[in-house]
């Protein structure tokens, strides 16, 4: 009896000590990729393990237009093919988990290698970094749900400016992911690896790497969300915290915060102003707290005599207190434009939901307002 234990114990043994680590990877994982551009990284791991049998990679774009687009593409699929790993084309990463191909599966590790939206502008400009931010949030939202007890889901990305004003923490937190660590990510780690453009012209070229680390979360249904009213893309200012115990009396402008509903490409304030007929941008105008407070008193003074009744048309109400600010706007002063109105918004929406913030902490408290 004693015999037989032992041998149990020598094969187990044999078994760990066949698997093979490749940086933070191990040949026992089971490792989807999402978003691999010419399955070089997949390769890669592939190779160091010996094997990919462990390995599910996939990518956005279809074979045909993969292999258009990386000279090495065709080469990379067919040797993971030959190592025994499972390839998917064709996998949007912001709706991946009801693929039918993954929906039930589960993975101990999944990789995104540095998310991107693709080129539409410079880096630092505001609406590409929220499009940024709404790739990741969908991914994050998505491989939540997809991993085994003690799974982690790793991004690698760019920590030097403006990549680090996607605030990628703060989106894994809004899906319940708890924040491990973040260690440097170095391409020579992952012998033959090339990070690829993966859009326009160039897509087969590398972007310069830089400062990057690898990002490690794990789910954690106990992770503290940021309530969706809270839920912010100003990238200029820290984000508003829950418990916070004073009102935020709105000063100077800054970066507008909108909730995650809020950053479709329908409903962004912007885009909107653009589609009116005539419409031309200019510098927005600033305007001084008193005048900010001015201008929407009609406007604060009814949401407080009609908060909590049922016989109000809120949907109306709110519209005709909007265009009554607007028009005390706009009404004789010089220079003054609709993007100077839409930041006066913007600042209301930041009022707003400083001021529900501190209304759900007082509820929480049993104090009364």
């Amino acid at each position: 009896m004693v015999i037989g234990i032992e041998h149990d114990e020598v094969i187990i043994a044999e078994e760990e000590e066949r698997e093979i680590w490749a940086k933070h990877y191990c040949s026992s994982h089971q490792i989807l990729l999402v978003g691999e551009g010419d399955f070089s990284f997949s390769l890669s791991l592939a190779r160091s393990f010996g094997s990919a049998s462990n390995i599910l990679a996939s990518s956005l774009d279809s074979y045909d237009v993969l292999i258009k687009k990386y000279k090495q593409a065709k080469s990379n699929l067919e040797n993971l093919g030959l190592l025994g790993a499972s390839l998917l084309h064709r996998v949007d990463a912001t709706t991946m988990k009801l693929h039918t191909d993954l929906k039930m599966r589960k993975f101990d590790r999944i990789i995104f290698n540095f998310p991107h939206a693709g080129f539409h502008g410079k880096e630092d400009n505001i609406h590409l970094i929220k499009m940024h931010r709404r790739v990741v949030h969908g991914f994050f939202r998505n491989a939540s749900g997809m991993l085994r007890a003690n799974g982690e889901i790793h991004v690698n990305h760019k920590t030097t400016t403006p990549f680090n004003r996607w605030c990628i923490k703060e989106l894994a937190s809004q899906n319940s992911l708890a924040f491990i660590e973040c260690v440097d990510f170095k391409a020579e780690d992952y012998p033959g690896y090339s990070n690829k453009r993966g859009d326009g012209l160039k897509s087969d070229d590398p972007f310069h790497l830089g400062a990057c680390g690898t990002y490690k979360f794990r789910f954690s249904p106990h992770t503290k969300k940021m309530p969706k009213g809270l839920s912010s893309l100003d990238i200029a200012q820290p984000i508003l915290p829950y418990e916070f115990r004073q009102p935020i009396v709105p000063c100077e402008f800054r970066q507008p915060i909108f909730p995650y509903e809020f950053q479709q490409h329908q409903m962004n304030f912007t885009a909107y102003a653009n589609n009116i007929p005539g419409y031309v941008g200019s510098p927005p105008t600033i305007v001084s707290r008193d005048e900010f407070f001015r201008i929407f008193q009609g406007y604060f003074s009814h949401v407080r005599e009609t908060f909590g009744r049922h016989d109000c048309d809120v949907y109306n109400s709110v519209h005709e207190a909007l265009n009554l600010g607007f028009a005390t706007y706009m009404a004789g002063v010089p220079g003054r434009d609709l993007n100077g109105y839409i930041e006066l918004l913007e600042e209301l929406h930041h009022f707003s939901v400083s001021r529900l913030a501190w209304l759900q902490t007082m509820l929480v408290s049993d104090r009364q307002w």
